[in-house]
């Protein structure tokens, strides 16, 4: 990495106090003093979960999505599979699960693509991505009470082409997966995943 020998500081924590606490996030608010000595009070950090997020391709050529209401934006959202790692369970298993219960599909070749913060000014957690190839349904959806959920399987290159084009809207983390997906396609030879060396 460019810039010599220079390090950055973290920056000291003086105080920090929650707000608000339950099984899906905390709002914490540090007191913090930087390398500088400039002290910043309130920062305001949101601890949540870990999440997992995977492309799954069908044998010919689809890709398997979820719709969902998604009251934070107040709109129906097209998305990929994705959930929530809960640890100490690995974060391999929480896809696996996730996608099973959301959409009713399995898969018995999984890649692991990488991991990347989910938003590190303000979030603490990380996004854990995959690729299930071949995937195929194997059980009807049994997703959990809060959700109501379509599936939809669209071909590959056609869901390439929304994207690039502005026809769809997406969650950052999950292009961020799409991304990953693409490097992993340069380096292989696997002809499912022709389509997706051009992304990206």
């Amino acid at each position: 990495m460019a810039g010599g020998d220079k390090t950055i500081t973290p920056w000291k924590v003086l105080e920090s106090k929650y707000a608000y606490r339950d099984r899906w996030l905390a709002l914490r608010s540090d007191t913090v003093e930087l390398p500088n000595g400039r002290v910043l009070s309130p920062f305001h950090v949101i601890e949540q979960p870990d999440w997992v997020t995977a492309v799954a391709l069908t044998h010919d050529g689809k890709i398997v999505l979820v719709e969902e209401y998604r009251h934070g934006v107040g709109q129906t959202v097209i998305e990929l599979p994705s959930g929530i790692h809960d640890k100490p369970e690995e974060p391999m298993a929480a896809m696996k699960r996730e996608l099973r219960e959301e959409t009713g599909f399995a898969s018995e070749e999984w890649v692991p693509l990488g991991s990347f913060f989910a938003n590190a000014p303000r979030l603490d957690n990380t996004v854990h991505c995959f690729a299930a190839l071949d995937a195929h349904k194997v059980a009807e959806p049994d997703p959990d009470d809060g959700e109501l959920l379509v599936t939809h399987e669209v071909p590959l290159a056609d869901f390439l082409a929304e994207l690039g084009d502005g026809r769809r809207t997406f969650h950052g983390f999950q292009l961020g997966a799409l991304w990953l997906l693409s490097n992993h396609a340069r380096r292989s030879a696997d002809p499912r995943l022709a389509a997706m060396r051009h992304y990206g």
